[in-house]
């Protein structure tokens, strides 16, 4: 796979890129080797494998039901796959930020009460004001939870996931609901983890972000990882001039069968 490297309207800058989704040969941070797993008889997840650099934010997309959900849960130690191995970091533990679907806080709590809760319950020092700074919600420090907007919970729920320092965060559709402002400054967000040598793994519908931020696709369908490599890769092999044709015509085989809804094109904002 060849190198990617540019600037987005974002402010993130794309490093080398090698088929493995490494940077520069760096140790990985995530190695996913062999993945399986089944809830009852049904197979949700077959022999998925491949490996995350430091600095490298990997989006996967599918239809709903192709097992991203159940992938994220097997990086972020969630769940216990039936078979193949995950491994995280390099000798100092399995240090996963996770952000689920839906985020459950206490709506009596402020925003910084919030996150100085999750800080009680990791070893160390947290430092809940530059937490909020780096996900910009010092401004609404004192706010109570329960009078947050839609996308201020979310960007609580990636100050939450900071807590304990973590060097790969896991978000399962980060941008689900938000309006085009409030989706601007996740992205923001999730490219200043990256720049600062964060690994994050994401799953997404929105198209557009996954352009915006992505160094590494993973397309997965009926539980298996049937592409990987940078958004302009997947469209030069698919020899398509969007994402979402790119992607129906390397994961559907051309056609548009079970494909969730949000594929289309994403939100575009």
């Amino acid at each position: 796979m060849t190198a990617r490297t540019s600037t987005d309207d974002d402010g993130r800058t794309d490093g080398e890129q090698t088929d493995d989704g490494q940077r520069g040969g760096r140790q990985p941070a995530v190695e996913v080797d062999g993945l399986s797993h089944a809830f009852d008889d049904l197979d949700v997840l077959g022999d998925v494998s491949f490996s995350l650099s430091p600095g490298t934010v990997a989006c996967v997309v599918g239809p709903n039901g192709s097992g991203k959900t159940t992938l994220l849960r097997a990086v972020a130690d969630l769940l216990e796959p039936d078979a193949g191995d995950v491994s995280v970091g390099s000798g100092d533990g399995r240090r996963v930020g996770y952000l689920a679907q839906q985020s459950a806080f206490r709506g009596q709590f402020t925003v910084a009460e919030t996150v100085s809760f999750y800080g009680a319950l990791v070893p160390g020092p947290v430092d809940t004001d530059a937490i909020l700074e780096r996900v910009g919600l010092s401004a609404v420090a004192d706010r109570r939870v329960d009078a947050l907007s839609g996308g201020m919970r979310r960007l609580l729920g990636i100050a939450q996931t900071m807590v304990g320092d973590p060097s790969v965060f896991v978000l399962d559709e980060p941008a689900n609901g938000l309006d085009p402002t409030m989706a601007r400054r996740l992205r923001t967000v999730i490219g200043d983890i990256a720049a600062g040598g964060g690994t994050v793994l994401l799953s997404t519908h929105d198209l557009h972000a996954v352009d915006r931020l992505a160094d590494t696709v993973l397309l997965v369908d009926h539980g298996e990882l049937v592409a990987t490599g940078p958004p302009a890769e997947l469209l030069a092999e698919a020899d398509a001039s969007t994402l979402d044709a790119a992607i129906e015509t390397l994961g559907y085989g051309g056609g548009t069968a079970g494909v969730a809804p949000g594929l289309h094109g994403g939100a575009r904002q």
